[in-house]
């Protein structure tokens, strides 16, 4: 009987150059982007195309290096941002042994020569196998050769030889080795397939085969366990699927999903007298349980409105797994001999096996004095979000708290949590790539490029709306005086700025939103806010080697300047809620309930008002779970107010949880905006920061303070943002600032997600500091740069990226 069924949804919408239709080609997947590479139909396919999941855009990336011949049935593992391709057809007749890298961050192609087995001979050239990674091994088996010398003609030789190829770090491989194996091995075949699973809780990976083609399809599974190198037929219960050649096998948690291929007719159409040298492709899946080694077969009904629900039949095929979706597209579907054509198919399909998983918390891109403009992560399996607020009343503020006015420069120096100081605006999240990227990213609608970063960021692409000022991550931080506005985040939140584009989205960098400790000079209004009031963008001014996308967010750049005055103590002011309900017109609303602000497609929502429960005669809310919002009252938001908010994914498998929790803060009037356009260019012995003076509704702009974390210590390595300490390296009018490298080499750098060094920039006018820049300047671990002559040795595991020969900077804003 068969399981219950995940289900399958196609993908009928996206954008770019969709690649021709084919099969013996294959896929890998880097974090949101799906790799495909080779087969072919008239010819073989030569180009790298990559399908980004979250922005449903192909693109073609500008590949360099030694770059590989088309080639198909070839072998394909990916680890990190590393693809290795083994072997394949080149041309009819030819197969190969070639291996080659692709280095997906810099989209680097690299012919590689490993060293042969010292007992035995090098794999010889085939097609068909098997190609499979594991830790620092790749696990070859099988496939086939062609033993005819003449390129005309084909002499099939069936392989069930097995080799181990080890991995360099990073980048490059060792050599091949020939392993001792015990047991009986396989019998020899291709077009197979071959994963690796290692239950929870033990380090005892086993390699697994299945099916394949030796003249007849098999569909025998094997069992390599790769500590004591032995293979074993294991027992299995349940219906076994049919024999196959030429499908696909992944692994989603601790299962093993089958799909396609060339089986018999005799098992298809179930001919008594039916010989295997008949065949039809087929869309059967079933799925092993690895834990349980129980067969489960999967079957999907045709919608109501006629639609397929599920692929058509095909072989070929590629597939592969991000998150917890299994994406497969095109292969063939059959030969039209009156045609003398191979009938492919050009559809891109996923399996969804299950709902979305928890989200980051939401965090803060812009507040106004009615608007709360946030943004939330994406997840690999979410089709929308579910975004709900909860308005928090909260008490005034202890009548002890002394106001930053009254503020004496005798105090002693002190480092203060920034979750502690009250401060006057929210703020806003950046992400820019470099000088001409952060310039682009201030034009409407520009496009921005997310390259993939220290070996393990991938890109993709997408298109900023006008209402969003520059690409971007953005996270609010504000700079006020006791008294005005504040935002808190609960858990330690990690709000990085999203990349918000129209129905779009893309991959996500930046700081965790928490609260840190902020070290000031003598002054009482240089007061910072919580992260969660602060505007954080990446910026990167070195240009870009390679894209992962024709569209995506840009890296960020490093930059730091400071002075050695005296910190002067800071005043704070603590903000409690109360346990009280809220009077909104003639219904009280309970403290404790959750309301709707709506279900969206893109990952961000400048939030005006949000939608109260129907209520009952006697004045009760009650609960709805309607999508539908046309019928509610809405309820606008007010200046001056804490709303704690959270979201969750939905996809056709249900809603997923909630985020933890976090809270923001409307602004009140007065205060000035958070600079805007933060640029990062790099000189030989310094770096040049530059921004723009934001809009200011009290006079002009009197000061500007620019902060950088710093490490407490010499061995400080990672921390999270609650534990940064800032100190104010410029404070002046002008909106650049100059830092030098020796100042640079006091950096924290901040680990939390990608490696960078974290700078804060803030306005003042006459009501006092408004809401603050972040800026995230990341760090390249591919490079690793000494530290400055000047400088003392530092323990930090990940070193300050220093000026190259470029004469720019990677740097990374946050808003």
């Amino acid at each position: 009987m068969a399981a219950e069924s995940p289900i399958w949804r196609k993908v009928n919408t996206f954008s770019g150059p969709v690649p021709r239709s084919r099969h013996g080609h294959r896929a890998a997947a880097i974090r949101e982007l799906l790799i495909v590479f080779g087969g072919g139909n008239e010819g073989i396919a030569e180009e790298l195309h990559v399908y980004n999941t979250v922005s449903k855009q192909w693109f073609l990336p500008a590949v360099r290096g030694d770059i590989p011949p088309g080639c198909a049935a070839h072998g394909f593992a990916c680890e990190g941002t590393r693809i290795l391709v083994f072997g394949g057809m080149v041309e009819f007749g030819k197969y190969s042994n070639s291996l080659y890298e692709l280095q997906a961050s810099r989209w680097l192609w690299k012919k590689l020569k490993p060293k042969p087995p010292r007992n035995g001979v090098p794999p010889c050239p085939r097609l068909g196998h098997s190609f499979t990674l594991f830790g620092n091994k790749c696990y070859l088996f099988g496939g086939l050769a062609n033993d005819s010398d003449d390129p005309n003609s084909n002499v099939p030789r069936y392989l069930n030889d097995f080799y181990e190829l080890e991995l360099q770090a990073v980048s490059g491989v060792k050599g091949w080795n020939i392993p001792e194996i015990k047991g009986t091995a396989p019998s020899a075949r291709e077009s197979h397939t071959a994963i690796i699973y290692s239950s929870k809780g033990s380090y005892s990976p086993k390699l697994y085969i299945f099916g394949g083609m030796r003249g007849y399809r098999l569909g025998d599974l094997w069992q390599l366990d790769l500590e004591t190198m032995t293979w074993t037929l294991p027992e299995t219960k349940g219906p076994s699927p049919i024999p196959r050649s030429l499908h696909s096998t992944n692994v989603i948690g601790n299962k093993m999903y089958v799909f396609g291929g060339w089986i018999p007719i005799l098992m298809n159409e179930d001919k008594s007298n039916a010989f295997d040298n008949e065949w039809s492709c087929t869309n059967s899946m079933s799925y092993l349980n690895l834990d349980t080694m129980t067969w489960n077969g999967l079957v999907w009904e045709r919608q109501e409105d006629g639609k397929a629900s599920s692929p058509r039949p095909r072989a070929g095929h590629c597939a592969a797994v991000i998150g917890s979706r299994l994406y497969i597209w095109s292969g063939r579907d059959g030969y039209r001999k009156a045609w003398n054509y191979q009938v492919c198919c050009k559809d891109l399909w996923y399996l969804e096996t299950e709902k979305p998983s928890t989200p980051s918390p939401v965090f803060l891109v812009k507040a106004t004095l009615k608007s709360l403009h946030v943004a939330w992560h994406p997840l690999p399996a979410a089709e929308s979000y579910l975004l709900q607020l909860q308005p928090e009343p909260t008490a005034p503020a202890s009548p002890s708290a002394l106001s930053s006015n009254q503020l004496s420069s005798a105090n002693p120096p002190t480092i203060v949590p920034l979750k502690e100081l009250q401060q006057g605006a929210a703020a806003t999240l950046l992400e820019l790539s470099g000088t001409a990227g952060a310039q682009a990213a201030q034009s409407t609608g520009s496009t921005a490029l997310f390259q993939l970063q220290s070996g393990e960021e991938a890109a993709h692409t997408h298109q900023v709306t006008s209402h969003v000022p520059s690409y971007i991550e953005r996270e609010d931080t504000s700079l006020k005086k006791p008294g005005c506005n504040e935002s808190s985040t609960e858990n330690s939140v990690d709000q990085n700025a999203a990349c918000v584009a129209e129905s779009k989205h893309c991959p996500l960098t930046g700081p965790p939103s928490t609260t840190g400790l902020v070290h000031t000079e003598q002054d009482p209004t240089a007061n910072i806010a919580p992260h969660n009031q602060m505007t954080e963008s990446t910026v990167k001014s070195e240009p870009m080697e390679t894209e992962l996308s024709n569209d995506a967010a840009p890296l960020p750049q490093k930059s730091q300047d400071q002075d050695n005055t005296t910190p002067a103590t800071l005043t704070t002011t603590s903000v409690t809620s109360t346990k009280s309900n809220i009077q909104m017109g003639n219904t009280e609303l309970a403290d404790n309930q959750w309301y709707d602000v709506g279900i969206f497609k893109t990952l961000y929502s400048e939030v005006t008002h949000y939608y109260l429960p129907p209520v009952d005669s006697k004045g009760n809310l009650e609960p709805t779970n309607s999508p539908d919002y046309e019928d509610l009252k809405q309820q606008a938001l007010t200046p001056g107010a804490a709303y704690r908010f959270r979201v969750a994914g939905i996809n056709s498998c249900g809603q997923g949880q909630f985020s933890q929790v976090s809270e923001y803060k409307t602004c009140q009037p007065g205060f000035p905006g958070a600079p805007s356009s933060v640029k990062i260019t790099k000189a030989a012995d310094c770096i040049h920061i530059t921004w723009e003076p934001p809009t200011s509704p009290s006079g002009k702009i009197l000061e500007y303070s620019m902060y950088l974390a710093v490490r407490k210590n010499r061995s400080s390595t990672a921390v999270s943002s609650s534990q940064m300490a800032f100190i104010r390296i410029y404070r002046g009018t002008k909106i650049h600032c100059t830092v030098t490298s020796s100042q640079l080499s006091n950096a924290l750098i901040d680990c939390t997600s990608r490696p960078a060094v974290v700078f804060r920039i803030a306005a003042k006018n006459e009501q006092g500091y408004g809401p603050a820049t972040q800026i995230r300047w990341l760090q390249d671990t591919f490079k690793p740069r000494p530290p400055p002559v000047a400088a003392p040795q530092s323990t930090d595991k990940q070193p300050l990226e220093l000026p190259d020969s470029t004469g720019t900077l990677k740097t990374k804003t946050e808003t």
